[in-house]
């Protein structure tokens, strides 16, 4: 990272597209119409209401939202669709991403693993296996795949349905 200034920060390792994994991975989508983290600067995303869109006032247009958990009159610098599956809003549609293919997996996980996590982020770490980790486009049986949780490495298989965790490591301190 580059430092500009006290609190920006410009990304010195991104790119203009990334293959978002829900969306099946397959193709490039460009950086700005993803939530992808690794942008050139880091942003905050906040879930609003798109209540009005003025196009004649004397600054250009505007946007009106609601719901919003920023100081009045912070620059809105994009707009994403909503998404369901991370949004959590009952009375919204996800527009375009409706048409992506919900999967919820059955895991499995022994006592023994699963108690190297701390109780209070078990659920998550189930919930978070149960939404299929893995690129959309990979599905290889014999694959193990690995994803970082909290300070560990979680390691899985995938069966048909069912998603298998064959080992919990702790990450090693810095």
């Amino acid at each position: 990272m580059a430092y500009l200034g006290f609190s920006e920060t410009v990304c010195e390792d991104w790119s203009p597209t990334v293959r978002p994994p829900r969306l099946g991975g397959n193709i490039r989508i460009g950086i700005f119409a993803t939530r992808s983290p690794f942008r050139p600067n880091p942003i905050g995303l906040s879930c609003v209401r798109l209540e009005k869109i003025r196009l004649d006032t004397s600054s250009g247009p505007e946007i009106q939202v609601l719901g919003i958990d920023m100081m009045d009159e912070t620059p809105i610098f994009d707009i994403k669709p909503y998404l369901p599956y991370t949004d959590c809003r009952s009375d919204a549609t996800g527009g375009f991403t409706d048409n992506v293919q919900k999967r919820a997996l059955q895991v499995h996980v022994t006592s023994e693993l699963l108690n190297l996590i701390p109780y209070d982020k078990q659920k998550a770490l189930l919930s978070t296996l149960s939404l299929d980790p893995r690129p959309s486009y990979q599905n290889d049986s014999d694959r193990i795949y690995g994803f970082l949780f909290s300070d560990f490495e979680i390691k899985f298989s995938v069966k048909e349905q069912e998603i298998f965790v064959v080992d919990i490591m702790p990450l090693k301190a810095k």
